[in-house]
């Protein structure tokens, strides 16, 4: 594997870790700045689509809508898949994800995700952008929190 390469493939794994982190602390305006501003963004459950956005803007408010409801989040990313062909390249991220949200009877409810994201990634200006994410949720569970 070449130097380049290698470069190449930290710099996507340090992108999709920060969308991550981004993700816990709610900086959804900074996370945005991990997209290409025409990104198309879809969420699956099992195999049906049930939404897909286009463009930063659109995203940055759907994000900031999910993120009212979601009192914490706490990712963990795993494997990071990535094929590169020149200033393009794909990948998956395997990822799992807990979201803490508060339900009708004063608790809190923790749903755990077991997600695959299947990304498209462009070199723009020496920086690697996220232009197209799938995010395919493959297990969901939920739960009362226990304190």
């Amino acid at each position: 594997m070449s130097l380049e390469t290698m470069q190449a493939k930290l710099e996507l794994r340090e992108l999709v870790d920060s969308y991550a982190t981004l993700t816990d602390t709610k900086k959804i305006a900074e996370q945005m700045q991990l997209f290409t501003p025409d990104t198309r963004f879809s969420v699956y459950i099992g195999e049906h689509r049930v939404s897909e956005t286009n463009g930063t803007e659109k995203l940055e408010e759907e994000f900031n809508e999910h993120v009212s409801v979601v009192k914490r989040y706490f990712t963990t990313n795993a494997q990071h898949v990535v094929e590169l062909n020149g200033d393009t390249a794909t990948g998956v991220v395997f990822s799992q994800m807990k979201m803490v949200r508060d339900n009708e009877d004063g608790g809190e409810v923790i749903t755990d995700y077991s997600v695959q994201y299947h990304d498209v990634y462009v070199r723009s200006n020496g920086r690697w952008l996220i232009k197209e994410r799938s995010s395919h949720y493959i297990i969901i569970e939920s739960r009362l929190l226990q304190s």
